[in-house]
């Protein structure tokens, strides 16, 4: 298959040969790509949230009264569950949240999110994306071109140093290098623009 290839103007320059089975897949299946995003979630969360068990709670050991005659309940330590300040009863305790998901799978949901954004005319191919200067108002003005609220770029091996600057200040927009690109960043943005270095990275990576 052929696409149009852009230029950060917005303009047809020329036409760009695709590989139909990454970007032109008919029937797109949106259970896979819930899956790779469910993975990519569940691979960030940090896992960190922890509480303190009876064990790890500071606190003097010694009986808090003795065992009868108080008419209270007995009670063997101050730092038990029931007592107040004490430790937590099957609370959360830091560990990795991440899922396994075999690599064909996740490059198959790459394939489908990469198909889905060029069957809604939104993934574009980009000729160039380096810029001269690294204004940050300068490539506001480009991206205004393709009237979109939010833009995924995927340049080449790495990402031109000027644009790189010029990207950092705008919101909704993330530039990566063609090994960031991913299935979660592709589908939550309106735009994907695609350098012609990331499109044959990407049909070695995904081929």
């Amino acid at each position: 298959m052929k696409a149009k290839l852009f230029n950060l103007e917005n303009e047809v320059v020329g036409e760009i040969p695709l590989n139909a089975g990454i970007f032109a897949i008919d029937y797109i299946r949106e259970d896979i790509i819930k899956l790779v995003i469910d993975w990519q979630r569940a691979k960030a969360m940090s896992g960190t949230h922890q509480t303190k068990t009876v064990s790890q709670v500071s606190g003097t050991t010694k009986k808090p009264f003795k065992q009868k005659g108080t008419g209270n309940a007995r009670q063997g330590s101050l730092r038990s569950v029931q007592m107040r300040g004490g430790g937590i009863s099957h609370g959360p305790v830091s560990r990795s949240h991440a899922i396994k998901l075999p690599k064909k799978v996740r490059k198959l949901g790459l394939k489908h999110a990469l198909s889905e954004k060029m069957a809604e005319g939104k993934l574009l191919i980009v000729d160039s994306l380096k810029l001269q200067h690294s204004k940050t108002s300068n490539l506001m003005k480009l991206l205004d071109r393709f009237d979109g609220k939010s833009y995924f770029i995927i340049s080449g091996d790495n990402v031109d140093a000027n644009f790189s600057l010029a990207v950092q200040n705008l919101p909704n927009i993330i530039s990566v290098p063609q090994i960031g690109a991913n299935v979660y960043d592709i589908i939550r943005h309106d735009y994907v623009l695609l350098s012609t270095e990331a499109v044959d990275a990407l049909e070695k990576r995904l081929k």
